[in-house]
């Protein structure tokens, strides 16, 4: 991999981060401590990254206008898309919410591509509809048997909020790392983080039995910790590469990691659409890294 050009290594850190969180994420929980109060963990995860990469750059954080509308729009849409999926998971299918949302780098593929004017080479297109094809297939299990639940179509335009909140955030991610520096971007991603962590906790159930032992908020905060670093080195993935490669490399990679997890861990062979998942995504990996350099353009850098 050319040093010059280092999108792929960050982007490759953000899989593998977010593929082992995917793993144990559920961990929490399964132990009795509730996923708005995860979430309420992992906003606060998100503060000693923000801290240390602003540190690195002698604590310059850009305070005009245009930056912190920039962060916080990014912000926002993640830690946003999060609480709606909170709620659209307790009255819809997972099965086939999460397939949906899988589909997000379609929306961050089509506003680069017309707004940022990006462009890939034909290796890279094969990769990025490979990855596509290959999101949903980590998510549906084919079974007909579960119900949409009692809320109609809700849960279906709640999925569909959070598919194009994260697939906005994603093009905001790219565009903005073009006039502001990736460690401003995610300082503000952290504080939108904090921002909603008062409606997270207006959602939680204090009536239920909650588990504040070391497998509750403690081991949530050890997971959490993979997520927040994974956004860190998204956002520097972002500021080097092209929206439209690193979306897709990222969320194909990341659910093929965990489901290879599950397997070692468990020792469960996944049903068909996942193998055929997993083969797809191993292929469109291989050939987003692969792809010429002259075909790829380089993100602008904020000094």
């Amino acid at each position: 991999m050319n040093t010059k050009s280092p999108w792929l290594l960050f982007a490759l850190i953000t899989t593998v981060f977010w593929g082992v969180w995917g793993a144990f994420t559920s961990l929490p929980s399964e132990n009795g401590f509730p996923d708005t109060l995860i979430y309420c963990v992992w906003a606060l995860t998100m503060i000693a990254p923000a801290v240390y990469v602003l540190k690195r750059v002698d604590w310059k954080l850009q305070t005009d206008r245009k930056s912190i509308l920039n962060g916080l729009i990014i912000g926002l849409l993640g830690a946003g898309g999060q609480m709606i999926l909170f709620y659209a998971v307790t009255i819809g299918p997972t099965y086939l919410i999460f397939p949906i949302i899988s589909l997000s780098p379609v929306i961050t593929i089509v506003l680069s591509f017309l707004f940022l004017k990006e462009r890939t080479g034909k290796l890279g297109t094969i990769g990025i509809v490979l990855a596509l094809v290959a999101l949903p297939l980590f998510e549906y299990t084919g079974e007909a048997g579960q119900t949409a639940g009692e809320s109609g179509v809700l849960w279906f335009v709640l999925a569909i909020l959070v598919l194009a909140a994260w697939g906005i955030q994603a093009y905001f991610m790219k565009s903005a790392n073009q006039v502001m520096s990736a460690e401003s971007i995610f300082f503000y991603m952290m504080i939108s983080g904090i921002l909603l962590m008062p409606i997270a906790l207006y959602m939680t159930d204090f009536s239920q039995e909650i588990n504040w032992g070391v497998n509750g908020p403690y081991l949530a905060a050890a997971i959490q910790i993979l997520n927040a670093v994974g956004a860190l080195t998204l956002v520097y993935a972002f500021r080097y590469g092209k929206a439209m490669v690193v979306s897709p490399l990222t969320n194909a990679g990341a659910p093929l990691i965990t489901s290879i997890i599950a397997m070692i861990l468990i020792g469960v062979m996944p049903g068909n659409y996942k193998i055929a998942g997993i083969v797809l995504a191993l292929i469109a990996a291989f050939l987003l890294a692969i792809e010429p350099e002259d075909e790829k353009d380089e993100g602008k850098r904020v000094e």
